[in-house]
């Protein structure tokens, strides 16, 4: 058996076992909500969603799955074009990009166009959902220096409608996360804080309107990236009618299959779509008081000591 298929078959067994409560807010009586997840890299490209000929990524295929399972359909694409096409069928978006998506970049799939980026946050602010996990905040970048908080007038608007934006990440390492909006769906019975084993990002530019469901505990973390006080991990806000939903949480294939991360991504799924209620309380002063404090400047590297001239 495959790894892929081990740790699908591994996580259907321990999911089906785990209390979700964000389940019954797909219950079958519910319209079928229709979520585009969209996947294309034109920056750095993770293994999560890398294809095998026409074989969907290990992600695309587990949110399909959950899909299944939950009464949602997921049509995973990495071709950018679909945003200059009807956008009203779909009920939410889900990112799991990087870069300029209106360049074709490293995957060669076909980008976005500008217009279709305007009419996608557009979509959003008219009230669909919108959610992205991990590498959906390192795309469209905000100008000025990576390592720097911009103002808000500077922040790209993809990124003014997500919420926060990638910097950094450090090593892949256990991190802890604390619970700070345990009334969100999905969040249900973690009690204060969860453990996993994943990439962190470190984050800036977050909206003053953010409701901090997970604050990235930053004590005791191996890395410069993450010599700051706690910053928000994953949250939401509201995008004038529209629901939007983060969490840095997702590049390695084990998180995809973790039943607690699936709560919570179950949770921020039926929340955006707009099948459960929570009215947003934005906390980000309250919850991650430190969190506009940047990482130090990235060290530079030693240089390689000359080599020796062989002997004659």
């Amino acid at each position: 058996m495959k790894r892929r298929d081990f740790l699908r078959t591994a996580a259907a067994a321990a999911f089906a076992a785990s209390n979700v409560a964000a389940s019954s807010a797909f219950a079958a009586e519910k319209p079928k909500r229709k979520i585009l997840m969209f996947t294309k890299s034109a920056g750095f490209q993770h293994s999560a969603i890398k294809r095998e000929g026409e074989q969907l990524g290990f992600a695309e295929k587990t949110l399909t799955d959950l899909g299944k399972q939950h009464n949602f359909e997921v049509v995973a694409t990495k071709d950018g074009s679909v945003f200059d096409s009807d956008l009203n069928q779909f009920d939410a978006f889900f990112f799991y990009t990087t870069g300029d998506l209106t360049q074709k970049g490293t995957d060669g799939h076909p980008p976005m166009s500008p217009a279709g980026k305007a009419k996608l946050i557009a979509a959003v602010a008219g009230g669909k959902g919108f959610l992205a996990s991990h590498c959906g905040s390192d795309t469209f970048h905000s100008q000025g220096e990576r390592r720097e908080e911009q103002k808000p007038a500077d922040y790209d608007p993809y990124i003014a409608m997500l919420g926060g934006e990638f910097i950094s990440h450090g090593p892949q390492q256990k991190s802890r996360l604390l619970i700070k909006s345990p009334k969100f769906p999905g969040l249900a019975g973690l009690g204060e804080s969860i453990e996993l084993h994943d990439e962190w990002y470190s984050l800036k530019n977050f909206g003053s309107d953010i409701e901090v469901i997970l604050l990235q505990d930053t004590q005791g973390m191996t890395g410069e990236d993450y010599e700051r006080p706690p910053f928000p991990a994953t949250w939401a806000r509201n995008h004038e009618k529209g629901r939007v939903f983060y969490t840095s949480m997702g590049h390695r294939e084990d998180v995809w299959t973790n039943p607690t991360f699936q709560q919570i991504l179950l949770g921020g799924v039926a929340w955006a779509a707009g099948d459960v209620e929570h009215a947003i309380t934005p906390n980000l002063e309250a919850s991650a008081p430190g969190a506009r404090i940047m990482p130090p400047p990235k060290k530079p590297k030693p240089e390689k000591p000359a080599a020796k001239p062989a002997k004659k």
